[in-house]
């Protein structure tokens, strides 16, 4: 006879994650062209891109690799702007314009003056967001 206790079937099972409640937030899957605005910190250095798609109800944040963690962190306050756009019930893009604007900027990052831009795919700036260079 065995001194192993047998394994409750319950904890075998594969557990399903299912919401059920919870705020509303935007998709973060596009196929579609994206609206990007560049995101910098007070030296200039590119920490993030804020992207949005209409069509898709989506929008989201790419942050390049290698930044540091404060870089990291003071992305945060944009990705709070997704989830408080999303409550205001903005579309996706009135949400970048607005933000384009400067109404998000503080004193760890800010929105890049003029740098509202499309691309093809969410792929493309992915991309982009791998080969960053310093803007003003």
């Amino acid at each position: 006879m065995s001194s192993e206790e047998p394994v409750t079937s319950r904890f075998e099972e594969n557990l399903q994650f299912k919401q059920v409640a919870g705020p509303e937030r935007y998709s973060v899957t596009t196929d579609g062209p994206v609206v990007y605005l560049s995101i910098a910190d007070p030296t200039g250095a590119v920490i993030g891109y804020i992207w949005a798609n209409d069509e898709d109800d989506a929008a989201g944040w790419v942050v390049p690799p290698g930044l540091s963690a404060n870089a990291v962190n003071a992305g945060g306050r944009w990705v709070r702007a997704l989830g408080a756009g999303k409550d205001r019930q903005l579309a996706p893009t009135a949400l970048l314009t607005e933000l384009a604007r400067g109404v998000n900027d503080g004193k760890q990052s800010h929105a890049v003056p003029g740098s509202l831009s499309e691309v093809p795919t969410l792929a493309v700036l992915r991309e982009q967001a791998s080969g960053v260079a310093k803007v003003s």
